[in-house]
């Protein structure tokens, strides 16, 4: 590998590396530097995220430009205030010894004045979301008419964030002649479309294969039933007591409730979520930044622009509806050389997307166990141990060893040993003693797929009244408080749908929907013969007419009580139960 005096930079930045203290290249800065300075073809760069693309770029944009003139000359759009902060911060670390550099940071949640102030004092770069930055065009306060240099950063998940058309309207500002650089980590096709409309016959490098995973990320699948998602997701966080950690769910409310429930029972977490302030998100990525909190819960929209090293496992509690997020997700670890994990947390349905995942990152997954309740206790036990033997001695500890030894004059090192220990030990052991085992055989997959197995019903809503198959089963497994597969092949017509849970979950359907109102209006629920996934079927007769009516007030009656119950886990854990966690 060859090292940045290598790669033709000016005395400047070689500085400036050698006060960051990088020795050699990464791969994509080792093909990206030297191309794009000593050519002006454009470029398509496909590398994981974590593998130094800003510096890739950044360097010969800065070498490149004209430092003395305030004309704005380079523009970098990224997908989110906190890449677009990074990028800028970097690129001004980068060109600290450049005397009368100006990058300035365009994005969402800050004053426009203010930085429309900015760069009409001279930037040579702006770095910008795609949004904000349309709406200063719009409003005329930025002039990128005599651009350069034009860097996509992150281009497929500015596509993924629906910002296609945004790029379009920013592009036609610029110049034809610039040079474009766009950096990404996966080639779908709506990435080579910006190519091919955008670039002119562009060069293209590719660090690995094309949407391939990071190789200093391990792969791992845990398969248990859905309902044992959230404990299994506390038994992997306790499995691994230094763990430093972004968990991924799908949806924002997801997110909110994975992360109120692992405060409660604890752990140092946070949430992160479109629908928080922006303060509110500023204050929670110092948090996780200054490893203050350990599993920073997250939306894929909300954590792209987390760049932080140090991230010890990415945890997929549920997996994302495009394969090829998983490699944004994965790619949060594993970063600037380090090692690093991605769980997936899987039920049985899941299964067949863990070999498509495969497919696309080219890396096979690990099946392994939820590890059980003492095997949580013999971690935890060596973790604590390690910590103590390497602990510092704090001889301020000496005005205190007399009264201190007094108390345990009669007490044998092995004794002294034994009730140290016991005091972090207990916690746990207590906690999972009883603990049941959450794993689940794979060779169970298929079988809800049979007739005698579940249970299929009609329902009368369907797309006239505003749901598709995701939106129902939503809606679903929210209103009945099942997990997200217990409720499958969902079938949406215009006015009435189909959908299936396991046998075991039958009387439950049917008493929730019995008079059962939403919006003003009567939803019915009925067991459907026709078990296929198409056509209209019949409907079970004995569910309807009078008998229906006459079971009503039983039926409420048995929801009122099941309501009443105290609730536990089917793992038989109390989530109130847990010890709480210490925090580091």
């Amino acid at each position: 590998m060859s090292t940045f005096n290598d790669l033709g930079l000016n005395e400047d930045l070689l500085h400036a590396i050698t006060d960051l203290g990088f020795e050699k290249p990464s791969e994509v800065q080792e093909k990206a530097i030297p191309l794009l300075l000593n050519s002006e073809d454009d470029l398509v760069a496909l590398a994981q995220t974590g593998t130094g693309k800003t510096a890739a770029f950044g360097f010969p944009m800065l070498q490149k430009i004209d430092i003395d003139s305030r004309t704005t000359q380079g523009l970098i759009l990224s997908p989110t205030r906190e890449l677009c902060l990074q990028i800028t911060n970097e690129l001004k670390l980068y060109g600290k010894y450049c005397k009368g550099l100006n990058v300035v940071a365009i994005y969402g949640g800050a004053s426009i004045t203010d930085q429309a102030r900015d760069v009409k004092r001279g930037a040579q770069i702006i770095v910008a979301t795609p949004g904000r930055m349309k709406d200063m065009i719009s409003r005329r306060m930025v002039d990128i008419s005599k651009i350069e240099y034009a860097v996509l950063d992150e281009a497929d998940e500015m596509l993924n964030m629906g910002f296609k058309e945004d790029i379009t309207a920013i592009l036609s500002h610029t110049p034809d002649d610039k040079n474009t650089w766009l950096f990404s980590a996966t080639m779908p096709k709506e990435v080579a479309a910006i190519a091919k409309n955008f670039m002119h016959a562009p060069q293209e490098i590719t660090v690995g294969h094309k949407n391939e995973g990071s190789k200093n990320v391990t792969h791992e699948y845990y398969l248990v039933n859905s309902r044992d998602r959230y404990q299994a997701l506390k038994r992997l966080a306790d499995a691994n007591p230094d763990i430093f950690s972004v968990v991924f769910c799908r949806t924002k409310r997801d997110t909110q409730k994975v992360a109120e429930k692992l405060i409660e029972d604890g752990y140092s977490a946070g949430a992160l979520h479109g629908d928080l302030s922006q303060n509110q998100r500023d204050l929670v990525m110092k948090s996780f930044r200054n490893n203050q909190i350990q599993m920073l819960v997250a939306t894929d929209v909300a954590a792209r622009g987390i760049d932080v090293d140090d991230i010890t496992h990415v945890i997929n509690y549920q997996l994302p509806d495009e394969i090829e997020t998983y490699t944004h997700r994965s790619g949060r670890t594993g970063r600037a050389g380090k090692t690093g994990v991605s769980m997936v947390i899987v039920s049985k349905s899941e299964v067949r997307k863990i070999k498509s995942i495969e497919r696309i990152i080219k890396k096979e997954f690990q099946k392994k166990d939820i590890p059980d309740g003492m095997q949580i206790c013999e971690v935890q036990l060596m973790s604590l141990a390690k910590k103590v033997h390497h602990t510092e001695v704090n001889d301020d500890i000496e005005t205190y060893l007399g009264d201190i030894n007094t108390l345990f004059e009669d007490t044998t090192k092995d004794e002294l040993i034994k009730k140290f220990f016991s005091v972090e030990f207990s916690r746990f052991y207590n906690y999972y003693q009883k603990s049941a085992d959450l794993n689940v055989s794979a060779s169970f997959d298929d079988s809800r797929s049979s007739s005698g197995n579940s249970t299929r019903y009609f329902i009368n809503v369907g797309k006239k009244d505003g749901y598709d198959w995701m939106s129902l089963k939503d809606f679903l497994k929210e209103i009945l408080e099942l997990g997200r597969d217990d409720v499958f092949k969902v079938e949406v017509k215009d006015s009435f749908s189909f959908f299936n849970t396991e046998n075991n979950l039958k009387e439950k359907v049917l008493a929730f929907f019995t008079d059962f109102k939403h919006d003003g209006r009567f939803v019915n629920v009925e067991v459907s013969e026709n078990r296929g996934r198409s056509g209209g079927g019949r409907r079970d007769r004995n569910r309807g007419g009078s008998k229906r009516r006459d079971d009503r007030k039983n039926s409420s009656s048995r929801r009122s009580d099941s309501k009443s119950k105290p609730r536990r886990s089917n793992s038989g854990e109390f989530a109130n139960s847990r010890p709480r966690r210490s925090r580091r």
